[in-house]
């Protein structure tokens, strides 16, 4: 009987096990398998491909290509201050969130949510607009204060692609860390409050360790989102190619290498290059930060 119902339980995984493997397993196999090949024509480039195996020469290629491994290191480099600044924004909403009562925090929640339900082109676009030295209002308030920026420059498409990544991403990250507050015991910020405690010290003493964890889980998504960076930088290369070329970020340069080069075979390797970069750097930060969350 026991086992009758083990297997009836297994059953209600099925469609996310099937779905898994036909959605997840099978492309990383294929895509795996297509890394390992590459093209060659025949009749001096005239006739026909075939596909030959190469082995390891495309990881070697993605290894060694200084536009990839740059497109990395400028993403990561990039998220090294994007990330600490969105997570940190949204803590505070959050904190501030928990001071007010359950009705007056469900409004301003559903507020600061809203950025988040915009899908991320559309956000990008109104962003672009808003930048925009012809149709945008920032252009002119800037001159009003002596401030003659162009959000399109070198020194400033960073800025303002992480200001639009943050406008979306806070209202995520607060509800997440939002509902970690919610299960602390109330019974401690009492407790604090008695002993004197200033809502400062409550916050930076009780409410924020007990958050740790949402900072981790919030943290490490963010890594992954990071990484893939493709649809505002390639929304501000229609805008200022000079600016943000075809190899801006990593996920821009494979989608060249698979849809305008016909590299399908290097564009996988480096998709899986950018996927075990993906799980080294959510592993490292995951093993650094649960050392504290312990």
């Amino acid at each position: 009987m026991i086992r009758s119902l083990r297997w009836k339980g297994a059953a209600f995984t099925v469609p996310f096990q099937l779905g898994f493997v036909f959605l997840y397993l099978l492309p990383i196999g294929y895509a795996v398998y297509q890394s390992l090949y590459h093209s060659r024509s025949s009749g001096l480039g005239l006739g026909g491909t075939t596909d030959e195996f190469s082995g390891l020469d495309n990881y070697q290629q993605g290894l060694t290509d200084p536009k990839f491994m740059g497109s990395v290191l400028r993403v990561v480099l990039f998220a090294c201050v994007q990330i600490p600044v969105m997570l940190v924004v949204s803590l505070v909403l959050a904190l501030l969130l928990d001071t007010l009562t359950s009705r007056a925090a469900s409004r301003f929640r559903i507020m600061l949510l809203v950025p988040y339900m915009i899908p991320g082109v559309v956000a990008a676009v109104v962003w672009i607009n808003l930048y925009s030295p012809d149709v945008g209002p920032l252009t002119p308030l800037g001159d009003v204060f002596g401030l003659a920026w162009n959000f399109f420059a070198p020194a400033m498409v960073w800025p303002s692609i992480g200001n639009l990544l943050t406008w979306h991403g806070i209202g995520y990250n607060m509800v997440i860390i939002y509902s970690a507050l919610q299960g602390v015991p109330r019974e401690l910020f009492e407790a604090a409050r008695l002993d004197g405690a200033t809502e400062w010290r409550v916050a930076l003493s009780i409410k924020i360790p007990f958050v740790r964890g949402a900072l981790v889980l919030t943290g490490m998504l963010s890594i992954i989102q990071m990484l893939q960076l493709f649809n505002e930088p390639a929304l501000f290369r229609n805008i200022t190619p000079q600016t943000v070329d075809d190899s801006f970020t990593p996920i821009m340069i494979i989608y060249n290498q698979a849809f305008n080069a016909g590299n399908y075979h290097y564009a996988a390797a480096l998709s899986v290059l950018l996927a075990l970069i993906l799980g080294v750097a959510s592993f490292l930060f995951y093993r650094l930060t649960s050392k504290e969350t312990d």
